[in-house]
């Protein structure tokens, strides 16, 4: 239970504010139908092709999308046709643990299993993929010397989802803290943080998201009329 005073009171304030705001943007969604999804969806796929960020990043997570998210079937088949690297979320239930895990190609996403969410992801016993931090945490955390030669992994570039954005760079996900927790491990990772982008349709843009001191914000956000 939240203890009384000011910050208790600013704290269960904002939570009602995103509450009410997600509530909004999801009855948004809901009225945007199949066809201008995809029209969106093809629109930010060439932006995206396009970008300078995307083409000079090497090592990049996407989401694998719900429906009412930009599709990124697109984007993920051009990440392997020009020999890039693919890394996509597995998300822990009950937690706001997420890893990045690496596919092997387009056709690898009929592999994965479909969880409770709806969401295709690699398994739980699925240990053989490459976690996109794995090699830097272990230098990090396992005490292994300056030069010794392990793999230093990390990302380039992190196209993320939301409920929500405002053009300051504000992002309201679904509020069990994924990919902000993510962030987190990145920034402590040797390469650094990554450059993120959200992806959204221009339905999803708002006036103003409110933030909590430990949400990070979106590098850059791509939607049509940007």
């Amino acid at each position: 239970m939240e203890p009384p005073g000011e910050g208790g009171e600013m704290a269960a304030a904002l939570r009602a504010a995103k509450r009410a705001l997600r509530g909004e943007l999801r009855q948004r969604l809901r009225a945007l139908g199949a066809a201008e999804k995809q029209r969106q969806s093809r629109l930010l796929s060439r932006k995206v092709i396009g970008h300078p960020k995307y083409q000079e990043s090497q090592r990049i997570a996407i989401f694998l999308s719900m429906p009412d998210e930009i599709q990124t079937e697109e984007i993920i088949k051009d990440i392997f046709e020009q020999g890039k690297e693919c890394f996509i979320p597995r998300y822990k239930p009950h937690s706001s643990h997420m890893d990045m895990l690496k596919l092997s190609s387009a056709e690898d996403i009929s592999s994965l299993a479909l969880t409770s969410w709806n969401i295709l992801q690699p398994s739980d016993d699925d240990s053989a993929r490459e976690e996109a931090l794995a090699g830097g945490e272990c230098r990090h955390f396992c005490g292994a010397s300056p030069g010794a030669s392990l793999e230093t992994g990390g990302l380039d570039l992190i196209f993320m989802p939301g409920l929500g954005f405002d053009k300051k760079g504000n992002r309201l996900g679904r509020g069990k803290g994924y990919y902000d927790t993510y962030l987190d491990r990145c920034m402590k990772h040797p390469s650094g943080k990554p450059y993120t982008i959200a992806l959204a349709f221009r339905e999803q843009i708002c006036e103003s998201v409110p933030m909590a001191e430990n949400d990070v914000q979106v590098d850059e956000i791509l939607y049509e009329d940007c």
